[in-house]
């Protein structure tokens, strides 16, 4: 702003001027006190104005939705939970616009084999040959081949980060970094930290593209992932296969949107080490929590910090996948906040029996959600035609059978 006139009057108390009047007070009073209100550098100004707007009438609804695009996450869902309920066509067409944020290629079945997409791109190999000749619209990946070591995978990291295009790469894949010696992931954490000057739009990472053949994912060998959150302050995407060794230390990231973490046994320590993370613009957040057989040692009790709703503000896709105590997450779910705020409810892969299921259809949240994923559970026919009646999508394909392999005992479908 070049006029002083202009500026919050929030502004002038940060820099020692005039206090700001008292926010019920005359002067920012009625819809032009709201409007003022907007214009704040405050956040929880900003939330206390969207809250009052709609006492002014068709003006102050306007601004509502105009708040859907507030550069603030905290602002953006405080004027969604106000608009949701309406049935305007205008403010029905905001909602649904902004409720896009969506990873489709997560809703898809899981199967063994590299991804074909990642943050919106497809993947393709790096072939040094051929260089980077798409950075916006591909997502280059990185990987040893068969027989090749760890320098295999340094030697071309470097290639690639010395490439001219470099810098306008937006996504990245590492897949198998080492075939023989076991490395864990610091290996490629470091080289990445490396490279942050050479990779300055990178905005999501996968590391662990390796699929069944090549290595099992309960052997799959993780790391402390935070050192690279810390050199890319702007990455919205992390994915990581593997829950072995992967370590999260306490920090703050202003910008992270998504966290993935596909395991065949997710330790309870991690989990507790995502739940001390400060992700404001967290949402979405996907855990597969994987077999007590190899090494998961979790129960709901260590996801009641996420299920509270409180952690994660900004949550809107909740996937708590590959459990084997699905019926225990459907029944904490509704009894908790957090089910209110949701957009797609992921439990894929999981344990989830009728009795899990009818917990949820006596919430009338569920109704409420854009998409529920239930494919590859143990619920009956009968029970999938009943979730068929919801309003939102349902996405059930194919569901496992209680008298398979297991002789009777739920199993979750992803564990060595």
């Amino acid at each position: 702003m070049t006029n002083n006139q202009n500026k919050p009057r929030e502004f002038d108390a940060v820099l020692g001027g005039e206090a700001p009047p008292p926010v019920q007070g005359v002067v920012l009073g009625g819809i032009e006190g709201v409007k003022q209100r907007l214009a704040s550098f405050l956040v929880k100004a900003r939330i206390d104005a969207v809250n009052d707007a709609l006492k002014y009438g068709d003006a102050g609804l306007d601004l509502v939705i105009a708040a859907l695009n507030d550069e603030s996450s905290l602002v953006q869902r405080s004027a969604y939970l106000l608009l949701r309920e309406r049935t305007e066509s205008e403010v029905q067409q905001a909602v649904k616009a902004y409720k896009s944020w969506r990873l489709p290629e997560r809703l898809e079945w899981y199967r063994d084999k590299h991804i074909s997409k990642f943050a919106h791109k497809k993947v393709e190999d790096f072939d040094p040959a051929i260089g980077i000749i798409d950075p916006s619209g591909i997502a280059y990946a990185v990987r040893c081949e068969e027989r090749e070591h760890v320098e295999a995978f340094r030697e071309k990291l470097n290639i690639l980060t010395q490439h001219p295009n470099a810098s306008k790469i937006e996504a990245f894949v590492i897949g198998m970094w080492d075939a023989y010696d076991n490395y864990d992931s610091t290996v490629v954490v470091n080289a990445l930290v490396e490279a942050k000057d050479k990779l300055k739009k990178l905005k999501a990472i996968f590391i662990g593209d390796i699929k069944y053949s090549e290595y099992m994912i309960s052997s799959i060998v993780q790391s402390d992932i935070s050192p690279l959150l810390k050199a890319y302050p702007q990455l919205e995407i992390i994915q990581i296969r593997g829950g072995d060794g992967l370590e999260f230390s306490q920090l703050k990231h202003e910008s992270l949107k998504a966290i993935i973490i596909e395991s065949g046994a997710l330790n309870r320590r991690t989990i507790a080490q995502i739940c001390a993370l400060e992700l404001p613009a967290l949402q979405h957040l996907e855990l597969w929590l994987g077999s007590s057989l190899y090494g998961g040692n979790s129960s709901v009790d260590d996801l009641m910090p996420i299920i509270s709703g409180e952690l994660f503000p900004t949550l809107s896709y909740l996937g708590l996948q590959n459990s084997e105590y699905s019926d225990d997450i459907a029944r904490a779910l509704v009894n908790t906040p957090a089910i209110k705020f949701l957009n797609i409810l992921d439990l894929t892969m999981g344990t989830l029996s009728d009795e899990g299921a009818e917990a949820l259809l006596n919430c009338s949240y569920l109704n409420k959600l854009d998409i529920f994923n239930v494919n590859d559970n143990f619920l009956s026919n009968e029970m999938i035609e009943r979730l068929s009646q919801l309003d939102c999508q349902l996405i059930y394909d194919w569901q496992k059978e209680e008298d398979g392999y297991y002789r009777g005992l739920r199993y979750c479908s992803i564990a060595e």
